[in-house]
């Protein structure tokens, strides 16, 4: 479901030159002999944007590479959103039903959604406590999947959260709840701007944390049973909400909003905080501009490093996902790259970091606000009545 920032394949490339040559460099110094050809292909297959697939092939694999001499890193992308991972889902069923004993995958990155229903199915191996990284993640997002039990089968590569942003020249004491924005906007009609559900999980984000904050349903929401009746709940928050969109600006997207808080069209909206840190390391966005988790909270969700059942080279892909979490990787790639956070606990890259780069993705959404604020999203049937109802109550 998530959408990532604009790729840097140019520079990671000339980055992957340079980081092999020196690995070469010092290892024939020190008397290393490389094989002529590899013995080990290791399969990665990755959901979303072409980013994804620069992150591992220009990021990623020349280091583990380096390190690993024996193994070669194999990449393909799968497509963005929750297709992207239903077509890994769809590879590794096709050869699970054709009784593969060994199947060409050994490294997936999946959505949350499409990681419970391989759990379910079997396709997955369980892995984390096989790897030093595994004890590194404490977020409930490591164990449950809008509600399927997946602890031990994923290893989160990061977490992507929504917050707020806002020009502090424009506003300089944002709202700070759901329950304040509805008084602000109502001072100050039009400069809140939001995607709705289309183009976009930004205003998808919003929404739901909507329903959050103005019913009592969070838990059961989250974390199940299911039970249709639970929507009956919901008429009077969705028609607060539609009394609220008659104050905001409707957006194109999530490109959409980041475009128009730059243009200052709007001054504050929901975002995906490592697209708008993105953007302003791109001068798309005022340097000025801030962030704010409001409460009680907005949803945020990770991808998964998952290792099939029948993966080929199962201790080759152990391996590589327990150097894709490390400290180190975390924080350089994860964090300093992509502006996303950390799949492991942010306490364990603090270390391993810039502090530059710590104060800048913490300054305005700090550890404990994610703990505390950064909400999941509702499991699968929630996840769709919600959209449902929204197009039923407050589109029409």
């Amino acid at each position: 479901m998530p959408r990532h920032g604009a790729t840097r394949r140019g520079a990671w490339a000339m980055q992957r030159r340079t980081l092999l040559s020196s690995a070469v460099a010092v290892a024939l110094a020190f008397g290393v002999a490389f094989p002529t050809s590899a013995q080990t292909t290791l399969n990665v297959i990755t959901a979303g944007s072409e980013n994804m697939v620069d992150y591992v092939t220009d990021y990623l694999a020349p280091r583990f590479e380096a390190l690993n001499p024996d193994i070669k890193i194999q990449v393909s992308g799968t497509g963005p959103g929750d297709a992207g991972s239903q077509k890994i889902y769809e590879k590794l069923e096709a050869q699970n039903q054709a009784g593969s004993e060994a199947w060409d995958v050994d490294v997936a990155v999946v959505h949350q959604k499409m990681a419970g229903q391989m759990v379910e199915e079997e396709l997955l191996s369980s892995y984390r406590d096989d790897i030093e990284t595994g004890k590194l993640v404490s977020r409930d997002t490591a164990k449950m999947a809008l509600g399927t039990d997946v602890d031990g089968f994923v290893m989160p590569m990061f977490h992507s959260q929504t917050a707020i942003a806002y020009n502090p020249d424009l506003v300089p004491e944002p709202p700070g709840s759901y329950e304040e924005l509805v008084g602000w906007v109502k001072e100050n009609p039009g400069a809140f701007g939001y995607n709705g559900i289309k183009n976009g999980m930004s205003g998808v984000s919003f929404v739901v944390g909507w329903i959050y904050a103005n019913t009592d349903q969070a838990a059961q929401l989250q974390g199940g049973p299911y039970e249709p009746a639970v929507e009956e709940a919901w008429s009077d928050a969705l028609a607060e909400l539609k009394d609220f969109n008659q104050y905001v600006t409707l957006t194109p997207g999530n490109a959409g909003t980041l475009d128009m808080l730059n243009r200052g069209e709007i001054a504050l909206g929901p975002v995906w905080v490592d697209m708008f840190y993105t953007w302003q390391a791109d001068g798309r966005l005022p340097p000025n501009m801030k962030l704010k988790l409001i409460g009680p909270g907005m949803p945020g969700q990770p991808m998964y490093y998952v290792s099939p059942a029948k993966a080929s080279n199962p201790e080759a892909a152990r391996k590589f996902i327990e150097f894709a979490t490390s400290p180190e990787i975390q924080a350089e790639g994860i964090v300093k790259q992509f502006n996303w956070y950390p799949g492991i606990d942010a306490e364990h890259i603090q270390a391993a970091i810039d502090q530059a780069t710590w104060d800048k993705l913490f300054a305005d959404v700090t550890p404990e606000e994610l703990a505390t604020k950064g909400q999941a999203f509702p499991i699968g049937p929630y996840f769709d009545d919600i959209l449902e109802a929204y197009e039923r109550n407050v589109e029409n």
